[in-house]
């Protein structure tokens, strides 16, 4: 029996409670800062195996965490100090929260006897830092008393990973953290998601509309991705003979070169159409917000499907039939379901057919899916051959060549990332983007997350290579001074990281914004460092290129170890928006 007189337990406190909690839960590193209100984790910390990433800024670390739970499909762990250094997470966790990202944020609170808004003086003392997190986190809670620690952690890990799956906060006041307990050592810890399967009516009157369905087609969203679902979404598209579009956050939920596949396009009048004319829609995994609806602009002729963890995303932007559950999941139950509807029953061939005559106006003979993908890709690229892009789409392109099939990629708002939204062919890899929250500042940090995430939890070759994999990381240099305090991070660590900073002077899609919008920008244009001689100085290799040769640089820069930077000085153009002409039309129509 263990007894207070033992000092190999009396040396132990709530800190030892949260990180023993943690890794009996299975997680395996941590990224933060220490602050003075939680010195307690931290010294918790050196008595546990778990790995700690300090970032330079706690933004930044939380964007660090959201990466490694991105590349590894495993929560990502972040701990926090109070005040300050809680509240400069926040725009990093709103990025987690709007992309289903599943995090445990422990963050440190004042003493037990500050909280509740008395205002003692307390140093780093808000009156309701967990109100703080509100909008940015799936829950919170505070815990009052050491031996509450473990199940309060074990309760949020069930929170994070529970569909929507969300970024969770959990925060412990400075004098339960330091506390001493004299409980045996946490050694096991059961987390489990809860389920949501979707309802059967609605799967079974899904099923009807599609049997009966002459031009069905599919919207995937980043649901489908963070829910393991291509399989199912591929096996759904070719049953319908469907085409398929992805969304940004569903960018590689679909084979890119698939004849099924509109790939990316979602920015573009020729896809919106498709989705339009179709007379069933299928939107899973999205909310079919503001950029998956070409701003708004798409308008379901057809009856919609919408299928979503995401209970408030039903029907948020158009009327459907809305199914809450996984997207997966739902993915393989209408798979299954699917089987044999719309089949005749003695030969087993579909009794519909498949016919996008009407999208192509007075053009006569049936039109079968996977002509109709070609036809509208075609358009796509005439439309884009009409505009004078041919450096933009070179210097993608390039980008695309240099990197290997199975690369993890992590773009920042820069007009490159814009482009890759709609361009890029995840292959074999993973696209990761902030398109959910739409802050700046995400590349660099959450690639140096999916790299430490990679390391740890990729399998290596059979030959035993244990070489961690390298990721790529995209930023322009107004999002790059958001996160540039990182370059010691990734060097700290030997972070496997290549960074490609696209210079173009300042905030370059914003320029463009106002140039369109008002015929000038303002407050675009920026005074940046010499990028080369700042990474040279954190110890980081780096090197400039001009635009034609970023496709040489990086596969340099992808042999080399640890982290180094590419830097590439030119100003690229954005594509023509198609949805102003249609909101034009729009305007003009109710005038």
């Amino acid at each position: 029996m263990t007894t207070v007189t033992d000092t190999s337990v009396a040396r132990r406190n709530g800190g030892d409670l949260v990180v023993e909690t943690l890794e009996a839960l299975g997680a395996k590193t941590v990224f933060g800062i220490p602050g003075q209100h939680a010195l307690g984790l931290f010294d918790a910390l050196s008595r546990s195996d778990l790995h700690f990433v300090s970032s330079r800024v706690e933004n930044n670390a939380a964007f660090a965490a959201d990466g490694y739970s991105r590349a590894t499909g495993e929560v990502g762990v972040l701990f926090l100090s109070t005040g300050p250094g809680a509240l400069t997470s926040l725009a990093g966790l709103q990025e987690a929260y709007a992309t289903s990202v599943p995090m445990v944020v422990v963050a440190s609170q004042i003493p037990l006897s500050g909280l509740g808004a008395r205002r003692k003086g307390m140093l780093h003392q808000l009156d309701d830092q967990k109100a703080s997190a509100a909008n940015v986190t799936k829950s919170q809670r505070t815990v009052h008393h050491a031996s509450g620690i473990p199940s309060a952690i074990q309760d949020a890990w069930a929170d994070a990973i529970t569909v929507p799956q969300g970024p969770v906060w959990i925060e412990v006041p400075q004098d339960v953290l330091l506390a001493e307990v004299f409980v045996p050592p946490v050694d096991d810890a059961l987390a489990e998601a809860y389920e949501h399967p979707p309802r059967l009516e609605l799967v079974d009157e899904a099923v009807r509309w599609l049997s009966e369905a002459k031009r069905p087609a599919i919207v995937a969203g980043g649901g489908v991705r963070r829910a393991g679902g291509k399989d199912a979404l591929l096996a759904v598209a070719e049953k319908l003979d469907a085409p398929v579009i992805c969304t940004p956050g569903g960018n590689g939920a679909f084979p890119w070169e698939h004849p099924l596949s509109l790939q990316a396009w979602i920015e573009d009048r020729y896809t919106t159409e498709v989705l339009e004319e179709a007379d069933v829609l299928i939107v899973v995994g999205s909310s079919l917000g503001e950029v998956s609806s070409n701003y708004f602009t798409l308008a379901p002729r057809g009856r919609l499907i919408q299928i979503d963890a995401e209970p408030r995303v039903l029907e948020s932007n158009v009327p459907a039939l809305g199914i809450r559950a996984d997207a997966k999941v739902a993915l393989e139950y209408l798979s299954d379901a699917l089987t044999n509807a719309g089949q005749d029953a003695t030969s087993g061939e579909s009794v519909i057919t498949r016919d996008w005559a009407s999208l192509f106006g007075a053009e006569t003979g049936n039109v079968t899916p996977a002509e109709a993908v070609k036809r509208v890709l075609a358009k796509v690229t005439a439309r884009f051959d009409a505009q004078d892009l041919a450096k933009e789409r070179q210097f993608m392109a390039d980008i695309r060549a240099a990197v290997p099939d199975n690369m993890h990629t992590f773009w920042d708002m820069t007009i490159a990332a814009y482009w890759a939204w709609n361009c890029w062919d995840a292959r074999s890899g993973e696209f990761h983007s902030a398109q959910g929250a739409g802050g700046l500042g995400f590349g660099f940090p959450s690639a140096i997350g999916g790299a430490m995430g990679l390391a740890v939890y990729e399998n290596r070759d059979a030959d035993g290579d244990d070489t961690p994999q390298r990721v790529l990381a995209v930023a322009g240099d107004g999002s790059s001074m958001y996160s540039i305090s990182e370059l010691a991070t990734a060097k700290q660590h030997n972070v496997p990281v290549t960074w490609l900073i696209v210079d173009d002077g300042g905030y370059g899609i914003l320029r463009e914004y106002m140039e369109g919008a008002f015929g000038k920008a303002t407050a675009t244009e920026l005074a940046r460092p010499d990028f080369v001689a700042l990474a040279e100085s954190f110890g980081v290799p780096a090197q400039k290129v001009a635009p034609e040769n970023v496709g040489q640089a990086l596969t340099e820069a992808f042999a080399g170890e640890g982290p180094n930077v590419v830097v590439v000085e030119t100003l690229l153009k954005m594509f023509a928006p198609t949805h102003l002409d249609e909101l034009a039309e729009m305007e003009s129509g109710n005038a």
